[in-house]
């Protein structure tokens, strides 16, 4: 499993090179998330709704539960990431999230 920043994680995920893959549970992911980030939670996780053509960066609250999806699924693909720090991360780099109440915060 790679590693890789709040910081790199939201550039690559914005220019379109990689694919963000939120793994926290509902009330996490409607607190707040990364824009451009999509949502497989961890207890419900869909190895097939996956993309295969991008590399794929998991993103959890703190980096632990993303390092546990991210190591399972890479010895089916390559070039998976883990987000350091998770969210709490994103949100204290002030990197942009989006929220259902338009508040985003970390959960």
């Amino acid at each position: 499993m790679l590693e890789i920043s709040p910081q790199s994680a939201f550039e690559e995920i914005s220019s379109g090179r990689a694919v963000g893959v939120d793994v926290r549970e509902s009330h996490e992911w409607d607190a707040g998330h990364g824009e451009n980030v999509s949502w497989n939670p961890m207890s419900a996780f869909d190895v097939a709704a996956l993309p295969s053509d991008k590399p794929l960066i998991v993103i959890c609250r703190s980096g632990s539960r993303s390092a546990q999806v991210a190591t399972a699924i890479a010895a089916q693909m390559e070039n998976v990431f883990n987000m350091t720090g998770g969210m709490k991360a994103w949100h204290e780099a002030g990197l942009p999230m989006v929220s259902v109440s338009g508040n985003p915060e970390v959960a």
